[in-house]
């Protein structure tokens, strides 16, 4: 009975060029989404923050400079009220 079990390891044919190019690509590939995850979770660094205040608050200051032009003047001219004749 033990002459009939083959206890030696299967054989594998050695991986192609295209299927380790294919392995190293997937992991490339994985790594590069485990940066971007982390780079939303993780928040970017406060000079970043610190310029879109500055350029939120330029547009405001800008906004507050500019004159405002005269409203538009309505011009109310009475209008002809003319009667059916029916």
């Amino acid at each position: 009975m033990s002459a009939e079990l083959d206890l030696s390891p299967p054989e594998v044919p050695e991986p192609t060029l295209l299927e380790s190019i294919l392995k190293y690509g997937l992991f490339l590939g994985a790594i590069f989404q485990l940066i971007c995850i982390l780079a939303i979770i993780f928040p970017t660094s406060k000079s970043h923050e610190q310029e879109e205040k500055e350029t939120t608050e330029g547009r405001t200051a800008e906004l507050m400079k500019k004159p405002k032009g005269s409203a538009p003047q309505i011009r109310q001219k009475p209008k002809k009220e003319s009667k059916k004749k029916r």
